[in-house]
């Protein structure tokens, strides 16, 4: 039996958290971090909303998932985020010993590789998932960004 909840499920939800980010002005940018095949944060960029630079999609989920697992450590936790993390939510993803991070579209000039920015030892990393979606979401918003300016 094909197991339903693999990394593009989980990128589905996340991709759905970006285009909430889309409709309200943000960044299109979405996360959802899960354990054992459950959902347990949802996130998306919320800087302008919040005016706050840390607002990123991936900080607002390890707030979240933290609090809802009562610790700061997001061990055996898989982070799915449309976009590769940058250095500020890499650092963060390190400190929170996450297991695994499901990007799907690579920021070549902010992403946390372009910037050699470590992730925790024990954290694997995955990308390319679904980066087609991602990646023209983004596109749209940035065309229309321009558009109205």
């Amino acid at each position: 039996m094909v197991n339903p909840f693999d990394d593009n499920y989980f990128m589905k939800r996340a991709l759905q958290e970006a285009e909430a980010a889309f409709e309200k002005g943000e960044v299109p940018v979405g996360a959802v971090i899960a354990i054992d095949n459950r959902i347990i944060a949802r996130a998306h960029n919320l800087t302008e909303t919040l005016n706050d630079v840390t607002a990123h999609a991936e900080m607002q989920a390890i707030t979240a998932a933290a609090n809802f697992l009562g610790g700061k450590y997001l061990e055996k936790c898989t982070l799915y985020v449309t976009l590769e993390p940058c250095q500020m939510c890499a650092g963060a993803l390190y400190w929170s010993q996450i297991s695994n991070v499901v990007y799907g579209a690579r920021d070549e000039e902010r992403g946390c590789i372009s910037m050699k920015t470590k992730l925790h030892p024990k954290t694997k990393m995955v990308g390319g998932i679904m980066a087609e979606e991602a990646s023209k979401l983004l596109k749209r918003f940035f065309i229309e960004k321009r558009n109205l300016n």
